[in-house]
């Protein structure tokens, strides 16, 4: 028999695994159907629940959307961290901090995900909530390897924060470009523009960065 401390430990084990499962389902419908377009009602038939069920554990649209993203910028983020930290020399670091920042191809669907919430962010106060927590972390970590390289005498740079700052500017206006202009841009030239721009800002030549 269950004491009443596992039945409840049970119960909320499955509250979470229900919370995780209509996150990702209002994920795949938002892909599908953008930001704007989705309703508590296409989440509701995309799992094959009530919408009642789906209030019962988020109370309105805008907490689900806020949630979805801010628990898909999570996950981002703490894998960007990971790489930060990972092994290799300060350029190495920077490297696959650049590469992950920018989209695997144009139908990449983390990308396709925060093109569309920055869009509605600009009017939706919950949505852009999300979007500056999620810079501002990606930021921060940018200017943290910056650091780090300046430190252990691999960069030259006398404002990493604001290098990470410049460095994203640039990124999301290229990638806007990228995603929206089919044919104007590879990949590899969008990478190239990042190489080179985060070269100039760390005192280095462009070619540190390997292939």
């Amino acid at each position: 028999m269950r004491s009443g401390g596992e039945e409840r430990g049970s119960r909320a084990d499955q509250a979470d695994q229900r919370r995780a499962e209509l996150l990702e389902a209002a994920r795949r419908v938002v892909l599908e159907r953008g930001l704007a377009g989705t309703r508590v009602a296409d989440i509701a038939r995309a799992t094959n629940v009530s919408g009642g069920l789906i209030h019962y554990h988020f109370a309105t649209k805008d907490d689900l959307i806020t949630a979805m993203l801010r628990s898909t910028g999570e996950t981002e983020v703490r894998r960007l961290r990971e790489l930060a930290a990972g092994p290799g020399t300060a350029v190495e670091r920077l490297d696959r901090v650049l590469r992950f920042s920018i989209p695997e191809s144009r139908s990449d669907q983390s990308w396709t995900l925060w093109l569309d919430a920055s869009a509605v962010g600009v009017r939706e106060a919950h949505v852009r909530t999300i979007l500056l927590e999620l810079e501002g972390a990606w930021i921060a970590t940018l200017a943290e390897v910056i650091a780090g390289g300046v430190a252990g005498g691999e960069f030259a740079c006398d404002d990493p924060r604001g290098a990470a700052e410049r460095i994203d500017g640039m990124l999301d206006g290229l990638v806007v470009r990228y995603t929206l202009h089919a044919g104007g841009m590879s990949r590899a030239r969008l990478l190239h523009h990042a190489r080179v721009a985060a070269a100039r800002e760390i005192g280095l030549d462009p070619a540190v960065f390997t292939a």
